[in-house]
This record gives structure tokens, C-alpha cells and sequence, in this order.
């Protein structure tokens, strides 16, 4: 009786895939010029996108990498106009991110013009150029967003700067960067005289960061704002 109903159930799962078989069959026949055209496509793009980085994007970076070079030597000499702007057929770094912004050379142009607009004073300019750089690298990319923070306070925005400040110590946990991010949004919060924010700052130095320079006298940071919020 078991052997029955075993081979009663076999025979029903077999018909059951049969019958799932002859529907997907269906469906393919049914829509087989919408499936075939699917199907090509999605061999399109994924072609398209390794021979675009095959033969564009690759050689472009070459090129990137050669026009770079000079305007970095201008950027290591403080020449600044020159590393931005370029002279004659050498480009610049502005020149560089234009031509070739899907480059990683040409990213990299967008954070050498933010530091060049900075040193030059051109706040605004630096944030733009700023803002089109991205890089996941756990000391630049705290470096880029915190020198956006730099630039917001010369622009009398200091609400941004402190968000800035804050995102740019949370991006890495290196001793490097983030007790530096901290101290200025510290500071910045006082400024705005939003002394918790402040005080929280000070105390993720001294708690997390006690090794760092800015943690030496971090105590006389958190008395001030303590003191500041009192009143």
C-alpha cells in the first residue's frame, strides 16, 4: 500500500513538472520575439559596458594620467593659477576634470581645483569642484568633505560646516583625521551656541581619540562649552 502511494505521489510531483514545464514553454512561445529582443539587449549592455571600458575608458585614463602630471608639479610649487588653469597646450585641473571627469585621473582633478580654489580664497569655486569629487579611500575622502566644511565657514555658513565637520570624522576611525573633524565641529557648534553637540564632540575626542594632539587639552574644550551652556 506505501509503494502505491509513494508512486501515486511520484507520479503526481512528475505531472506537476510536466505541466510547470509545458506552461513555461507557453509563455517563452508566446512572447519568444519579446524574450529573444530582452535577452540581446542585456548582451548589449553588458558588452557594451566592457568594451566602452576597453576602448574608451582605459585609453582616456592614459591620457588623463600624462595631462595630469604637470599640473600636479605646479599644484607641489604652490603655483596655483597655473595648476588650475594650465598655460598653452597644458592643461589645467579644471581642464583635466572637464575632458576627463569619467576618469579616475579626472576625479581626482576635482579635488586638486578644491584645494587650489581654497588657497586662492575662491570659497565657492572650491565647494563646487569639491562636490563633483567622490573617492571611498579612508583618508581623502574625509580630507575632501572636511575642506568643504573649511570652505562653508569662510562663507559664513557655519550650520553646514558643522555637518560637514561631523561627516567627515565619521568617515574614518584613523587618529589622523577624525579627532581633527571633531574639534572643528566642536568649535563650530559653540558658534552656533548648540553647547550639546558641542560638548559630544569634545567627549568623542577624549573618549575614542586620547592619543591624538587634540585630546592634550579637550578637557578645558568641554569646561568651556559646559560652562557656556549654564548660562
Amino acid at each position: 500500500m506505501e509503494h502505491k502511494e509513494e508512486k501515486k505521489a511520484d507520479l503526481e510531483i512528475d505531472n506537476t513538472l510536466i505541466e510547470t514545464t509545458h506552461k513555461v514553454e507557453n509563455i517563452y512561445f508566446t512572447y519568444k520575439k519579446q524574450i529573444n529582443i530582452a535577452i540581446i539587449a542585456v548582451l548589449a549592455v553588458v558588452g557594451g559596458y566592457f568594451g566602452f571600458n576597453k576602448f574608451y575608458i582605459e585609453p582616456k585614463e592614459q591620457e588623463a594620467q600624462a595631462a595630469i602630471f604637470q599640473a600636479q608639479n605646479w599644484f607641489e610649487k604652490d603655483s596655483f593659477d597655473l595648476a588650475l588653469k594650465g598655460a598653452g597646450d597644458i592643461m589645467g585641473f579644471e581642464a583635466i576634470a572637464d575632458e576627463y571627469g569619467l576618469t579616475k585621473a579626472g576625479n581626482m582633478a576635482h579635488y586638486y581645483a578644491g584645494v587650489c580654489f581654497m588657497r586662492k580664497g575662491e570659497f565657492q569655486n572650491a565647494v563646487d569642484q569639491l562636490d563633483k569629487f567622490s573617492t571611498d579611500n579612508e583618508l581623502v575622502g574625509p580630507l575632501a568633505t572636511g575642506l568643504k566644511g573649511d570652505a562653508y565657514v569662510e562663507l559664513k555658513d557655519i550650520d553646514k560646516a558643522s555637518g560637514l565637520y561631523m561627516k567627515a570624522a565619521g568617515m574614518s576611525k584613523n587618529k589622523l583625521t577624525a579627532p581633527i573633524f571633531l574639534k572643528k565641529a566642536g568649535l563650530a557648534f559653540e558658534e552656533l551656541k548648540e553647547y550639546d553637540d558641542a560638548i559630544r564632540a569634545y567627549e568623542k575626542i577624549k573618549n575614542e581619540f586620547s592619543d591624538a594632539s587634540e585630546a592634550q587639552d579637550i578637557d578645558k574644550y568641554i569646561a568651556r562649552a559646559t560652562a557656556a551652556k549654564g548660562n
